[in-house]
């Protein structure tokens, strides 16, 4: 295997201890990457674990894989506690196992040295994502400007979430022929993780603010276009390029902000605000599973916020 075999680029950023290994520990390690993860948030977030793990090896003299003890990531995962959250240790441990797998089954290691190491316990029983009140939410709504295109964009996008449950990811990768109509009623197709595709009926609310959007928008005789476009403030135009996640974030705590919230928002806080009002109105909770695309109803419990209503009640009877 040669030099040429990988791009450039892989070959500069390899750490040091796998471009000691030679080209195949080189060639396995990005291959790894590549060929078997294909959500890039994984990706991302396992290439952080493993480049800050070989730096921490390096660090304490550890320059060849094969060196690499059970010891070492069992004391880096345990220093990892200690500065960062349990789940960040468990994500890391996570990462540093199938990539160590990975090279074992490469032949390019002779055993997993992450194989014996257990992570932190961490049991969620209910989650930590802000939600707001339904009157909030609609606060936050009806606060938008939609005179402007990006007014209208923005009330498309948060209604989106809200009425559907979608995940942001899942929200800015649609395009505009994943609003569809379907017995006489507008549907929306998300893509979600996995390569999963899930379909929804839209609430009348939703209906109504997508039909505004795309028809102010121009966006009706394009099928094939992003739904949710980044914004040029030089044109007062959408530019036709997918709406960062990051930018979409800014949005919102733009958008909150300018409605008078004080509840600490982020791009999941609308999925949960909607499972949340969806339980408190009756829903149950397998239905609410279905409608979130979980695959089981103990992730849609960690959403289900009617328990913070009781134990409020119970505390407002210490009367003093």
């Amino acid at each position: 295997m040669s030099n040429s075999n990988l791009p450039a680029a892989f070959v500069d950023s390899a750490p040091t201890i796998i471009a000691a290994g030679g080209e195949r520990a080189s060639y396995r390690f990005f291959e790894f990457f590549m060929a078997q993860i294909r959500n890039p948030h994984t990706r991302r977030a396992y290439a952080r674990a493993a480049q800050e793990f070989f730096a921490w090896l390096e660090a304490h003299g550890v320059t060849h894989l094969t060196a690499i003890e059970s010891v070492h990531v069992a004391a880096y995962i345990e220093q990892l506690q200690k500065a960062r959250s349990a789940p960040t240790a468990k994500l890391r441990l996570a990462a540093l196992k199938h990539l160590f797998d990975w090279m074992v089954i490469g032949q390019i290691m002779p055993t997993s040295p992450a194989a014996a190491v257990r992570g932190p316990r961490h049991i969620v029983r209910r989650g930590k994502t802000p939600v707001l009140d339904p009157s909030e939410a609609r606060q936050l709504l009806d606060a938008i400007d939609t005179t402007t295109v990006i007014g209208l964009r923005d009330r498309a996008l948060i209604s989106l979430m809200v009425y559907s449950f979608a995940r942001i990811g899942a929200a800015i990768g649609m395009q505009v022929e994943d609003v569809y109509t379907q017995n006489r009623r507008l549907w929306v197709r998300l893509h979600e993780k996995g390569g999963k595709q899930h379909a929804m009926p839209c609430h009348h609310n939703l209906e109504a603010y997508l039909h505004a959007y795309i028809g102010g928008a121009g966006l009706a005789t394009e099928p094939k276009a992003l739904l949710f476009q980044s914004y040029s403030r030089a044109t007062g135009q959408l530019t036709g390029n997918p709406l960062p996640q990051a930018n979409a974030y800014a949005m919102i705590q733009r958008r909150a902000k300018a409605a008078g919230l004080k509840t600490c928002v982020g791009n999941h806080t609308f999925r949960a605000t909607g499972v949340t009002a969806y339980l408190k109105n009756g829903g149950t909770l397998e239905r609410a599973a279905q409608m979130a695309n979980h695959a089981s109803t103990r992730t849609t419990q960690l959403y289900d916020r009617r328990a913070e209503e009781v134990s409020l009640d119970e505390v407002e009877r210490v009367m003093i």
